[in-house]
Parts: C-alpha cells; structure tokens; sequence
C-alpha cells in the first residue's frame, strides 16, 4: 500500500534521550571545571571511578533482565547519574565509596523500578543519600580549596591517596580534610557561634562560590535551551532565598545572609540539574511551581535545623515522592468541563 507524503516544511522532531543527556553534561562543565580548579584533580578521578562503575552496573542489570545493552549504554543517562554523584563526593574520598554509590544509584535507584522513565526518585541522590547515611565521616571530609602558593596534591598523589589510601610523607587525611561551610554552619558549638559565618574561612566559602556560578551559567544555558522547566529552579531559588532573607532579618546576629545559602553547598546544581530531572518531577505547571517552592524550603529547614550539612538530596527525593500527589491535585481543567 502507498502512502501519501504531506508536502514541507515538517515538524522538527523532538530531541532524542542521548542528545539530551549530552547537552545536560555539557552544561555541567563549567561547575565540573570550577571544582577541579579549586580542590584539584580528585574531582575528576571520581568521575571516572562512578562513570566506569555506573556503566557496569547499567550493564549487568540490563543482561540480567536481558534488554538491549549497548543501545541503553549510548543513551547516557548512566553517564550523567554517574556525574552528578561524583560532583557531590569529596575529592579525596576512597574509591570504594564511588564505586558503592554509582552502583547503588543505577541498581537500586535505576533500573529495580524498570530503566529510565521509570524510577520514581532521582537515582544519583538516591545514591547520594545511601552514602550519606552510611558513611558520614568520609563523606563529609572535604579538600580545603587548592592553594596555590603552596604544591597541590598532583595528579599521581590523588591518585595513590584515592586508590591505595596514601599520601605524601608528612601529609595525613585527618589534616587535609576540611569541612564544607555548610558543614561548619551544621558542627558549629555552641549553636550562636555554630550559625556565625565569620567563623568560616573566607577560601573555603570562595571555593564552593565559584563553583556555584559555573553551575549557574551552565543552567541558564539549560533554560535558554529550553531543557528545564523554568518553573522549578525560579521556585526552589525564590524559596530558598526567602526563607534565608526571613530568617536573617529575624534574627540578623550570627546568621547567614540568603547570599550565603544561595552560593554555599550544592544550591545551583541542586536547581537547574537534579529538582529538573523530568523523569522525577510532577508533570504540571502548577505541579512543578509548588515541586520548586517545596524543594527550596525543605534545603533551608533541613540547613538550619537538621542534622546533616547541605539538604539538596534528601528535599529533592521528598518531593519526587510528593510528584504523584501533585499531579493529581494539580491537573489543568480540560476545556469546555
């Protein structure tokens, strides 16, 4: 049977999942160089360590559940889970722990619940948390950022202290591991002192500063794109910032501006690249709005009363289980109803 071909111009086909996830790593670059610039070469060894254990993971899973493997493997959705773990790791932390928590994310967070499109949470902060909760004490021992008067750690002795737990004579993990500023604001004693951020050293908050505004810029590219809902990283900044601006203005004494918030931790990558994950996220424009707000409020409660540091994963997996909820409550009336 012939069919009839409609005359051009055609629709542009919609982008395809591998062109997605490609330009979604390539919008993480200049956060990625920024945190290899200022902690040094184990930014970029983790990667690698997660990206080579996520694709073997993928990979057993999928001969496991005998599905395709190579096309899977291609659509780089493995790639970026693997990336956006590795970004939240210390740079220094043990192999092992990589290795743990790329598996983890893709076995457990991925493909139990059926492969991409499927999973209900982010798969990289299900990984992320896992970690977390696990192993607080190496997750949480950062690299001051590099100095550079002085002689960074190079590439071969990352390596050694990453895979083999060694490090150059006179140096010793205990001493190189500095905690985050929102590390600082978490331990601080008593609670006033603990919440003062003059106690922060100005290097450390500089450092995780300019990684914010390569995560930043590389997410304006994201929306420019039209990759990311808007909606979703303008609510979870506006929420954050508000809540920090209220906070401040209640008690002004020893408490961090909504600058602080805004550029410390994970706050810009946790906006434009893990509350957007499309797969996670409610579906409606309302929806995403109140997903937005939800996620910001929940990383400044979790900053300032919780327990743990920085509360990006654990709000961004609260409101992916909230995702179902408010796309019932929140769909479009259809018209003419």
């Amino acid at each position: 049977m012939r069919f009839a071909t409609p005359t051009p111009p055609y629709l542009a086909p919609a982008r395809h999942t591998p062109r997605i996830m490609a330009e979604v790593l390539l919008a993480l670059s200049p956060g990625l160089a920024a945190l290899v610039f200022q902690f040094g070469p184990g930014v970029l060894i983790q990667c690698l360590i997660a990206l080579c254990a996520a694709l073997l993971a993928e990979a057993a899973a999928l001969r496991l559940r005998d599905r395709p493997i190579a096309a899977t493997l291609a659509d780089g959705s493995a790639a970026l889970t693997a990336v956006l773990l590795a970004v939240s790791l210390p740079p220094l932390a043990p192999a092992w722990l990589a290795v743990f928590g790329a598996a983890f994310a893709i076995l457990v967070g991925k493909q139990l619940y059926g492969g991409l499109g499927y999973n209900p949470f982010n798969p990289a902060m299900v990984g992320y948390a896992v970690l977390l909760i696990s192993f607080p004490k190496p997750m949480t021992a950062w690299l001051p950022p590099v100095d550079w008067n002085a002689t960074p750690l190079g590439f071969a002795e990352t390596w050694n202290a990453i895979f083999l737990r060694e490090l150059p004579e006179g140096l010793n993990f205990d001493a190189l591991a500095l905690a985050t500023p929102l590390d600082a604001l978490a331990l601080a004693t008593p609670l006033d002192a603990l919440k003062n951020p003059s106690a922060i050293p100005p290097s450390l908050g500089t450092g995780w500063a300019w990684a914010n505004w390569g995560f930043l810029l590389g997410g304006l590219w994201l929306l420019g794109r039209k990759l990311i809902d808007w909606r979703i990283p303008v609510g979870f900044l506006g929420a954050l910032s508000g809540c920090a601006l209220a906070w401040f203005l209640w008690e002004p004494a020893g408490t961090p501006t909504p600058l602080f918030h805004l550029f410390g931790g994970a706050t810009m990558l946790g906006a434009f690249f893990i509350a957007t994950d499309p797969v996670t996220v409610a579906t409606t424009p309302q929806g995403r709005w109140i997903h937005g707000v939800g996620a910001g409020a929940l990383v400044f409660v979790i900053r300032a009363y919780g327990g743990y540091p920085d509360g990006v994963a654990f709000a961004v997996l609260l409101m992916n289980l909230a995702a179902p909820t408010l796309d019932h409550y929140t769909r479009p009336r259809v018209y003419g109803t």
